[in-house]
């Protein structure tokens, strides 16, 4: 996983292979439109939950939200590649939809995560997807897939594409890896049934202006929704869970693994008294040196606890820590219009 510092010189370096590698991926797409790659139909309809540009796009929170969303009307189980894993099975059952069977040092921290938020949905990684969805919806744990990152997962025929992006990603960086943040040339996205923006930008925000545009300029016929993050409460494995009210006083170190950290750093900005940060890279394998070294940052700095995000906790719940761990609650809000949107599709998809 490339550290997002280092975007700019990776871009200024890699500009003169981007022609290179854009054509390799409008071969690859070529391949399985003619059919000389194989591609999978299942017997369920599939939501593919993904991106076009690299860094983090908030697909663990959507894949949460679809989740909800659906319940009441269909059994959603999720197929993830599980990256990060070091389990090498065909297909591994991360969760049966009761609880967690598997650990993140097997399958990965954001395939946990899921099984986590999301009970009574079965989770399974699977470094072939059609696997994976096979092994749901022949066991009749699941009647609807949604495939976590699944995008460029061309192997696997999907009903509804929505690709994700950060709303402050600039436009600026549309150039193909590795002179830019796109995994595929810009016509790779005629493929998708709608686009969203995440991270709540307001409307006044240059930079979140300018890509609804790119997005509306090359692809007028498909829709754009937004997405915010809403910070709910706090939560520790010690103390429960609190409201932000109570703790806006408290000062704490935050710290994160994630691909798109600013997001993490909005969120806090406003209700907590955040006194230092620390930044890791995405998927980072926390271990008790890093858990204590964060520890005595803290205290150095007069902190009286610390903050990460959910996906992160998943690593360290099992390490020891003097000071309280506190984790943030975070939900995904849509704009109006994308519930239906989604569930009309469906509706048309299962006739």
């Amino acid at each position: 996983m490339v550290n997002p510092h280092w975007y700019p010189l990776l871009f200024w370096l890699g500009r003169i292979f981007s022609p290179l590698y854009g054509l390799i991926m409008r071969l690859r797409v070529v391949l399985y439109a003619r059919g000389l790659l194989p591609s999978t139909r299942l017997s369920v309809p599939v939501i593919s939950v993904g991106n076009l540009t690299l860094g983090g796009t908030g697909k663990t929170p959507m894949v949460i939200y679809l989740c909800r969303l659906l319940s009441p009307n269909w059994r959603p189980g999720i197929v993830s590649r599980g990256y990060g894993g070091r389990s090498r099975r065909p297909v591994n059952l991360v969760s049966d939809g009761s609880r967690p069977i598997l650990t993140a040092e097997a399958v990965g921290d954001e395939p946990v995560l899921l099984a986590q938020s999301l009970p009574g949905v079965p989770v399974v990684t699977s470094r072939r997807r059609a696997d994976g969805g096979a092994y749901l919806a022949e066991r009749g744990l699941a009647n609807l897939l949604i495939l976590d990152d699944g995008f460029q997962h061309l192997a696997l025929q999907r009903d509804l594409n929505l690709v994700l992006f950060a709303d402050q990603v600039a436009v600026q960086s549309m150039a193909v890896f590795p002179g830019g943040r796109l995994r595929e040339p810009q016509a790779a996205l005629s493929r998708a049934d709608a686009f969203v923006l995440t991270g709540g930008a307001p409307a006044t925000d240059k930079q979140a202006a300018a890509l609804r545009a790119w997005l509306t300029q090359g692809f007028p016929q498909i829709p754009i929704y937004g997405g915010s993050y809403q910070a709910v409460d706090l939560w520790s494995q010690r103390h429960g869970r609190v409201a932000l009210a109570s703790a806006n006083d408290w000062p704490l170190l935050a710290f994160c693994g994630i691909a798109n950290p600013q997001s993490f750093q909005q969120t806090l900005a406003g209700p907590l008294t955040i006194r230092g940060w620390r930044l890791f890279a995405d998927h980072h394998p926390f271990s008790q040196a890093d858990l204590t070294g964060l520890t005595n940052e803290a205290k150095a700095l007069g902190c009286v606890g610390l903050i990460t995000t959910e996906k992160d906790f998943v690593k360290l719940k099992d390490l020891a820590c003097d000071l309280p761990l506190w984790v943030l609650s975070v939900e995904l809000r849509m704009d109006e219009g994308f519930d239906q949107f989604i569930q009309q599709r469906l509706r048309r998809q299962s006739r």
